[in-house]
């Protein structure tokens, strides 16, 4: 009989200690929400899923604050009809600007690296001044799924190469890389797979390109190299700049040059400009 009894005295007490247990979901929202703020997005997005308090102490605007660039206004007035962000929390503008939002009639496309939250900028080949470009002997655009935008700038055959672009944006502090990103050859799909014709590639292993930067404070950045590696899409270095203070807009001047007319270029496509913060942009340019 005693011994019945202390077997039913062990059961109700563990029973009784899984009760009064400490679980995870027992912690405040308010604390959750503290320690998120000290990681990543993509942290923050996969502590989120273990259970309802993790998931509600994630949209606490704080941590979204600090996440989001302090330009943050400036580029959700740039992309956004203020009324579709009505009754949005911060968490989920933060994921809308992770993705490609495009401005400026489509030309040009803003988004937000996932983990760092720094700006980065496509600027499509369309937003560019082309000489030549609408001479159709010179230039013609080509639809392809290899461009962002869809269709790239393709050089038949020209005597003076230079492609030039400006752009006015308010960034945050911080450094950052301008990248070309061009081609030799043509690309097309054969039964659907991607070929590219380098037949007509000509001129650009005589003399280098020039790149060149210039930004409203007095920046100045030149380099040049032989374009290479035909077939295959290549970032070239355009120049750095530094933004001490992301309250002022930046204007930015960029070109690529080869205009030695003792011979003809041809043969290469021009899809974008890209600007990223310098740390991302090695980063990116590391894969390629």
């Amino acid at each position: 009989m005693g011994a019945g009894c202390s077997s039913a005295d062990y059961v109700d007490g563990a029973h009784h200690d899984s009760e009064i247990r400490p679980r995870l979901g027992d912690i405040p929202e308010s604390c959750i929400a503290l320690i998120l703020a000290y990681l990543d997005p993509p942290e923050i997005c996969k502590l989120a899923s273990l259970n309802r308090a993790f998931r509600r102490a994630s949209t606490a605007d704080f941590i979204w604050d600090v996440k989001s660039p302090p330009n943050c206004r400036f580029i959700v007035e740039k992309l956004f009809d203020e009324k579709m962000l009505l009754g949005v929390c911060k968490k989920d503008v933060f994921a809308r600007l992770c993705r490609p939002n495009s401005f400026d009639g489509g030309t040009k496309e803003l988004w937000l690296d996932k983990k760092s939250g720094g700006v980065c900028l496509s600027i499509s080949s369309k937003a560019l001044s082309i000489t030549g470009i609408d001479d159709r002997r010179y230039w013609s655009y080509i639809p392809t799924e290899e461009s962002r935008f869809k269709a790239v700038a393709y050089l038949h055959q020209i005597w003076w190469f230079e492609v030039g672009g400006e752009l006015e944006f308010n960034f945050p502090a911080g450094t950052y890389t301008l990248l070309f990103r061009l081609q030799l050859g043509k690309p097309s799909k054969k039964r659907g797979h991607r070929i590219c014709d380098l037949a007509h590639i000509h001129g650009w292993d005589i003399r280098p390109v020039r790149f060149q930067l210039t930004t409203s404070d007095g920046q100045h950045a030149v380099s040049q190299c032989y374009l290479d590696h035909p077939g295959s899409w290549v970032l070239y270095h355009g120049g750095d700049f530094v933004v001490e203070d992301s309250k002022k807009i930046t204007n930015i001047k960029f070109s690529a040059m080869q205009i030695d007319c003792t011979h003809i270029k041809c043969g290469l496509c021009i899809d974008s400009v890209l600007i990223y913060p310098t740390s991302i942009a090695k980063e990116i340019r590391s894969i390629f």
